[in-house]
Parts: structure tokens; C-alpha cells; sequence
């Protein structure tokens, strides 16, 4: 397997050094040190043009399977336009079915996180706790509620699939934290998995790594740029891991 070359990363090795130096303050999605990058003089929306989206997307939501059934590319059309952020989370769920799975099995997430688990499991988990997204105000803090919530929903995942659990779903669990509370983030991690990326994370998560190298590549040859953003990110990463260690 083709392994990434990391030789052009000189230019970022100030992002490096000022990891240690990140501001306490959260930008408008929740990370430290992310407020320089949006502007000030952002364009808003007009209050009546976000109602208007979402009265389409709650109309959407009480007449679901009738869209996706007669109405698909509207549906498509209106997800590439954005999701209004007031009801992404509730957007996210309906995409992927985990509202439905949610109300067959009501109970099934809390009598899951209560249950006793293997020790060995549990500890693994939370020895992977702090490094999902060290610089959101969520998951800053070690036993905080985003770190205890993103533990109850990868112990029950790994319960419901004991043969394909691995820490690769901890960053995804993550992100849906960031939109949700705990029982629907797990419902719609079990559907991702199930019906979108079925085997790909399974042990030795080959699938994973061919596609880190493709993107890789292909930011490398099309945006350097971008290329170069990412490989900034993924050592400033590291580094706050290293020093969190």
C-alpha cells in the first residue's frame, strides 16, 4: 500500500508549534481556536427565507416515505442546498433511517448503555475517548458530558456489533454528537454502518486507509492548497494528542 509523503509539510510546521497556544474560545461550530477563520462580515440570512426552508423540510418530515418515494430529487435537490441547522439533526436522522429503527426499538439504546459489558471493551473505549476532536468545546473535558455520551453510544454499538467495532467509529460518533443527543446518534451510526458502509470497518480497515490515500492523492494533484490545510490539520492533531498523552 502506497504510503503518504509528508516531505512538503515544512510550510505547516508553525500550525504545529501554535497548537499549544489555541484560543479559548469557541467559534460558531464549537472549536477552540477556529473564530479567525469566519468572517465577520458573513452574509446572513433572511429570517423569513430560513422559516420558509424549513416549513418545506417539516412538511418533508411528516410525509417522508410519500417524498422519497415520489419526490426523491426534490429531496436530493433540497439536501444539496443545506439542511436548515435547526433541524439537521432530525434531517440526518430521516436520511439514514435511524428514525424509524429509533421507534421499533425505544428502549433498546438505555437498557444497552446500562447493561454490563466486557471490562477489556470498556476500557479500550475510553482509552480513545480524548482524542475524538481534543479542540471541541464538547469533548474538552476528561468524564464531561460529550465524552461520557460519546462512551455510552460506542459501548452499545460495539455490543449490537461486537464482530466489526473498532475505534475508527469513535470520530463519527463524534460528529453526530455535534448534532444530537446520544440514543439518536447511535441509531443513525448503527444505520451508516449497516446500509452505507457495510464491512468498512473491519478489522485491519484496509477500505479506510485505500480511501485516506486516494483523497490524499487527489487533493495533492487538484488543490495543493487543500492538500497542504489537511496535512496542517492532521499534525496539529497529533501533536495535541502527543502533548494530551
Amino acid at each position: 500500500m502506497a504510503t503518504r509523503d509528508w516531505s512538503d509539510s515544512e510550510s505547516v510546521a508553525s500550525s504545529v508549534a501554535a497548537a499549544s497556544e489555541v484560543s479559548t474560545v469557541p467559534d460558531k461550530f464549537g472549536f477552540l481556536g477556529g473564530a479567525q477563520y469566519t468572517e465577520d462580515g458573513e452574509e446572513t440570512v433572511p429570517v423569513d427565507v430560513i422559516r420558509r426552508r424549513e416549513k418545506k423540510w417539516l412538511d418533508m418530515f411528516s410525509n417522508w416515505d410519500s417524498h422519497m418515494l415520489k419526490k426523491y430529487k426534490k429531496v436530493r435537490d433540497r439536501c444539496r442546498k443545506g439542511i436548515p441547522s435547526a433541524l439537521r439533526a432530525r434531517g440526518w436522522q430521516h436520511l439514514c433511517g435511524a428514525h424509524k429503527q429509533l421507534e421499533r426499538n425505544p428502549c433498546a439504546f438505555d437498557q444497552l448503555a446500562e447493561a454490563p459489558a466486557d471490562p477489556r471493551l470498556e476500557d479500550d473505549i475510553r482509552k480513545d475517548l480524548h482524542r475524538q476532536f481534543p479542540l471541541h468545546e464538547m469533548f474538552l473535558q476528561k468524564g464531561g458530558h460529550g465524552q461520557e455520551d460519546l462512551f455510552r453510544v460506542l459501548k452499545v454499538h460495539a455490543q449490537v456489533s461486537p464482530d466489526e467495532y473498532c475505534q475508527a467509529h469513535a470520530p463519527l460518533a463524534a460528529v453526530l454528537l455535534m448534532q444530537m443527543p446520544a440514543e439518536p446518534a447511535f441509531w443513525c451510526l448503527k444505520s451508516i454502518c449497516d446500509k452505507y458502509v457495510p464491512g468498512y470497518y473491519a478489522r485491519g480497515l484496509e477500505a479506510i486507509q485505500v480511501d485516506g490515500d486516494i483523497l490524499y492523492k487527489l487533493l495533492k494533484k487538484v488543490s495543493p492548497s487543500a492538500y497542504k490545510h489537511l496535512v496542517s490539520f492532521v499534525l496539529t492533531t497529533v501533536y495535541s494528542i502527543t502533548l494530551s498523552l
